[in-house]
């Protein structure tokens, strides 16, 4: 990770359709789906689908194929939507 990326770093309507991560190689937040104000909305799941609602804030650096986040598991259960 480069201490260079910041969260100003990518275009929003870029990170739609994307990879969404944490930190630690189980943490997966599925996939982007739209940005909402001051938050990114991710769906994971095909049929039980659980939403996060991650403040943009918390993007840590984006690839071109994955949106990381500063979030771990745990820390993102207060951001999930059933």
């Amino acid at each position: 990770m480069s201490s260079d990326s910041t969260n100003n770093d990518y275009n929003p309507e870029e990170i739609i359709k994307k990879e969404a991560r944490g930190l630690g190689d189980d943490t997966d937040f599925g996939e982007v789906q739209e940005i909402l104000g001051e938050y990114i909305i991710t769906q994971k799941g095909n049929v039980a689908k659980d939403r996060f609602y991650i403040p943009k804030n918390l993007v840590e650096r984006f690839d071109d194929d994955t949106v990381y986040f500063k979030l771990t598991k745990d820390e993102a259960k207060q951001y999930k939507r059933g």
